[in-house]
């Protein structure tokens, strides 16, 4: 087993078994600590090639913010839903921790013209295809179509990614069946589930990653269902979302060891984590002894 030589404090990836696994700053955050979607983590990421993640919300002019709820209350100090919210009154509003300004598809678009060439960069668009419509599709066309960073769209929607594929053919494109699949377990077993999943990536949307909760990863493959492998054996890399060191400063404790070693030994291409640079401190640690 070897590791990254860049520095421990950078949590880009950990190298196990010939295996490559990315650790994904999850919400533009490289630790818990750090501000939601922050401008100053991304700048950072994109300067050391980082693999990083933000969510976008449709709003009323057809553009997006970067926003996880469907709500303004919760991260932000205005009020309703972001999808009936003008530009103008989104340019008013704050978030709530450390009374910084939204960030606008369009600000994200003139902050990614210069990149780290690994650095990559992944838009979890929360809206379905039937919100966003064709001009939604027509707005992230116009922003993105030129930027040099690289980035990988995923939405739960395969409508919404097919219509990402049809006008933005060079972006990279993930879909997250998580919450479909967990319905089928429930329903109709693990057989049933790899037969959906099975579809999926011989679908339309033809996917680079497939985004999937691990504690699903960990059950299927108790039962026999090696879902990563199976992604892997159709082209397709698998990012597993998402773990997080509930004390990054004491790293794994033994049930976070059990899991997070299983998972590794599952070899996910990518692990979503909000405590990158503990994660991988964590591992060394454990791995050394």
């Amino acid at each position: 087993m070897r590791m990254t030589k860049l520095l421990d404090a950078q949590g880009l990836e950990i190298l196990h078994e010939g295996q490559r696994t990315r650790l994904k700053w999850h919400r533009l955050r490289k630790r818990f600590a750090d501000r939601l979607f922050s401008a100053q983590v991304m700048a950072e990421g994109f300067a050391i090639g980082a693999s990083m993640e933000l969510d976008l919300r449709v709003r009323a002019d057809g553009g997006f913010v970067v926003l996880h709820d469907s709500e303004l209350e919760g991260e932000t100090t205005g009020h309703g839903p972001i999808a009936g919210t003008s530009l103008a009154d989104l340019r008013k509003i704050r978030m709530k921790d450390g009374d910084r300004p939204l960030t606008l598809s369009e600000d994200l678009a003139a902050m990614m013209q210069s990149s780290h060439p690994a650095a990559l960069l992944q838009f979890d668009i929360k809206d379905d295809y039937e919100a966003i419509g064709v001009g939604g599709i027509a707005h992230l066309a116009e922003h993105f179509r030129d930027v040099s960073a690289s980035v990988i769209v995923s939405a739960g929607s395969l409508d919404l990614i097919v219509a990402v594929k049809e006008k933005l053919p060079h972006l990279l494109r993930g879909i997250d069946p998580t919450d479909k699949l967990y319905d089928i377990r429930q329903a109709g077993g693990w057989k049933a589930v790899e037969t959906e999943l099975r579809a999926d990536l011989s679908g339309p949307s033809e996917p680079d990653t497939v985004y999937l909760h691990w504690p699903l990863i960990l059950a299927a493959a108790k039962d026999g269902l090696d879902m990563i492998g199976l992604c892997r054996d159709e082209g397709k890399r698998v990012d597993a979302w998402t773990f997080t060191l509930k004390d990054p400063e004491a790293g794994f404790s033994e049930d976070e060891w059990r899991s997070f070693s299983a998972l590794m030994a599952l070899k996910p291409d990518q692990i979503t984590t909000d405590e990158a640079p503990a994660t991988e401190r964590a591992w060394r640690r454990r791995v050394a002894g």
